[in-house]
């Protein structure tokens, strides 16, 4: 069972930045490829971000790309999520997961995930 809690989220103005912090309790973080969802009222989860269990390769959606950088940091069993440049249109509530198997910008193939930690960005 891997436990994922994440924090940083909050209120910020457009063109602000927000570092999310998501945490792991397991011993095998490391072997985890990470990623990073979002929803906002009304609509699907959507994929934003993933990195693989070295930090050497990583993954951005369209939209965020340029703006966001996600990285890791095994022995502190820690994913982060980077955000700068931030739009009213990324306000959601944001979520790590931790990828059992498939793709990794797909939410199916996440086995677990965070309770999710809110951003809001006003215009």
């Amino acid at each position: 069972q891997v436990q994922l809690v994440e924090s940083g989220g909050g209120l910020v103005q457009a063109g602000g930045s927000l570092r999310l912090s998501c945490l792991a309790s397991t011993r095998t973080f490391s072997s985890y490829t990470m990623g990073w969802f979002r929803q906002a009222p009304g609509k699907e989860r959507e994929f934003v971000a993933a990195i693989n269990w070295s930090g050497g390769v990583t993954y951005y959606a369209d939209s965020v790309k340029g703006r966001f950088t996600i990285s890791r940091d095994n022995a502190k069993n820690t994913v982060y999520l980077q955000m700068n440049s931030l739009k009213p249109e990324d306000t959601a509530a944001y979520y790590c997961a931790a990828l059992y198997s498939g793709s990794y910008y797909s939410p199916i193939g996440y086995r677990y995930w965070g309770q999710g930690t809110q951003v809001t960005v006003s215009s």
